[in-house]
């Protein structure tokens, strides 16, 4: 490991370094104006796309000079769409997870009880160890939370209940922390929330942990466009749902693919949703090489989960 030598350097040597070293084509008031707002490490992740390959490289490796021509209104045209796109995204994530937050509560308490969460017995698919840390991080929302209904149940009821029930506590707990009640609740708990969005516990699993991984990114602003996410979905097998296959086949690597996955689940929880129009309003600003690297490959308009919606983007754009 090597030590980290990189210099502090005003935000004007930061523009002169950009400028004159490595060739951005830029107004250098505004571009160190852009630089005081937003930051040269986070303005990093939009134009490393620009940076020069040196010839014969087939590693992706770059150099530190931007391909001639590159002007810093290119990098802004990005940021400022990846800013609305996370927006977007968001409204879509949001949707699905206070649906899926009411639906677990719902069937949970149902089945298992009120208060069913306080016997490990309920949670059959986590192991004790996992069940312990279940409840200490319930504990543990419920005593941070400043939440009304969280308040008022502490000054209502917690003499007698350290956990308030199944319906409080999912709205109190993070994503990550109700995804693990999901994969500890039994099976057919599981395979009735996953049956009602048409597909298997296993590929719903696996869609919300992607979910709760692009949430994440959209919270704390980080770049979303063309990024590879860490965590891929499952892709329903092409027995039973060829529409993810034929004619275009959906990949799970790619903004494309989970932006399939969150226009499926708003079919089916919000049919009456105007999102994907947002969505391809949007994404109508890109051109046919931004669209790519989000892996809007040709013929993408063909794939049945979307084509009636799709229409506005014009072929011509591939």
């Amino acid at each position: 490991m090597g030590t980290y030598a990189k210099s502090w350097l005003s935000f004007e040597q930061q523009a002169d370094l950009l400028i004159n070293k490595r060739g951005l084509v830029a107004d250098r008031d505004n571009l160190i104006k852009h630089l005081a707002d937003i930051g040269y490490y986070r303005l990093s992740g939009y134009w490393y796309i620009f940076k020069r390959q040196p010839r014969g490289a087939k590693d992706g490796t770059q150099d530190e000079r931007f391909i001639e021509g590159t002007s810093f209104d290119q990098i802004w045209h990005l940021y400022i769409f990846d800013r609305q796109f996370r927006l977007v995204v968001f409204d879509a994530i949001e949707r699905v997870e206070v649906y899926f937050r009411t639906q677990l509560a719902y069937e949970l308490a149902r089945e298992t009880g009120t208060f069913g969460f306080l016997d490990a017995n309920n949670l059959p698919r986590l192991k004790q160890g996992e069940y312990d840390r279940f409840i200490a991080r319930c504990k543990d929302e419920l005593r941070r939370s400043r939440e009304p209904f969280a308040l008022h149940f502490k000054e209502a009821y917690g003499d007698e209940h350290e956990l308030p029930p199944y319906w409080i506590l999912v709205n109190l707990m993070d994503f990550g922390t109700m995804i693990r009640l999901f994969n500890g609740a039994p099976a057919e708990i599981r395979k009735k929330l996953a049956n009602d969005l048409g597909v298997s516990s296993r590929v719903l699993e696996s869609w919300l942990v992607t979910i709760n991984t692009v949430r994440n990114i959209c919270a704390h602003h980080g770049r979303l466009w063309n990024r590879g996410i860490g965590t891929r979905p499952i892709i329903p097998k092409r027995s039973k749902h060829p529409e993810w296959h034929e004619p275009f086949s959906v990949r799970s690597d790619n903004m494309f693919g989970i932006l399939i996955i969150l226009s499926y689940l708003l079919e089916h929880i919000a049919p009456e949703t105007s999102w994907r129009e947002r969505l391809f309003k949007l994404l109508d600003r890109l051109s046919a090489s931004e669209l790519r690297r989000m892996g809007f490959t040709k013929g993408w308009q063909e794939c049945p989960l979307w084509k009636e919606y799709a229409h506005n983007i014009k072929d011509a754009k591939e």
